[in-house]
């Protein structure tokens, strides 16, 4: 309840290049506690370590949970990304291999990501009366001001950029 909120409108200003992850879980037998909690839990260090580590080009998160738990997290670059999932001393390696163990094809724990580079030229953000949040507090919060649309510089509809 303590975050300040910034009246009027705000857009987000990512550089290029910046990706958008979603990643998350689903628990599909609840009663096999066993299974989901492990796969719940390993989340956490990975999130604190790459809030610690700025050198993974990790910029910011936010958490929903639920039977679908979903982490909307917000990276530098795809590479960045990429890299830290496939480093063998971070937290992620040894957290998708006990999962692949434990859990496996079993069915009992669903997992899922997606990854979205964006183009801040092909993208439309907005926060109004908002605390910083989303691609802004990862990023660069701007003031829009104004009552009308703000609208990425996107060609016409049909015809690629030059």
């Amino acid at each position: 309840m303590g975050q300040k909120v910034h009246p009027g409108r705000y857009a987000a200003a990512p550089p290029e290049g910046t990706v958008v992850f979603l990643i998350g879980m689903r628990v599909n037998s609840w009663w096999k506690i066993h299974r989901w909690l492990p796969a719940f839990r390993a989340m956490v260090p990975m999130l604190k370590e790459v809030n610690r580590r700025k050198e993974h080009g990790f910029l910011g998160h936010h958490v929903w949970f639920g039977r679908t738990t979903v982490v909307l997290q917000y990276w530098r670059s795809l590479d960045d990304l990429m890299a830290y999932a496939r480093n063998a001393q971070a937290e992620h390696v040894p957290g998708w291999r006990n999962f692949n163990r434990s859990v496996g094809n079993s069915g009992d724990v669903g997992v899922w990501h997606e990854a979205y580079v964006t183009r801040p030229d092909r993208m439309h953000v907005i926060y109004r009366n908002m605390p910083l949040f989303g691609m802004a507090k990862a990023t660069e919060h701007v003031h829009r001001g104004g009552d009308g649309p703000v609208v990425a510089n996107r060609p016409p509809q049909g015809r690629a950029a030059a």
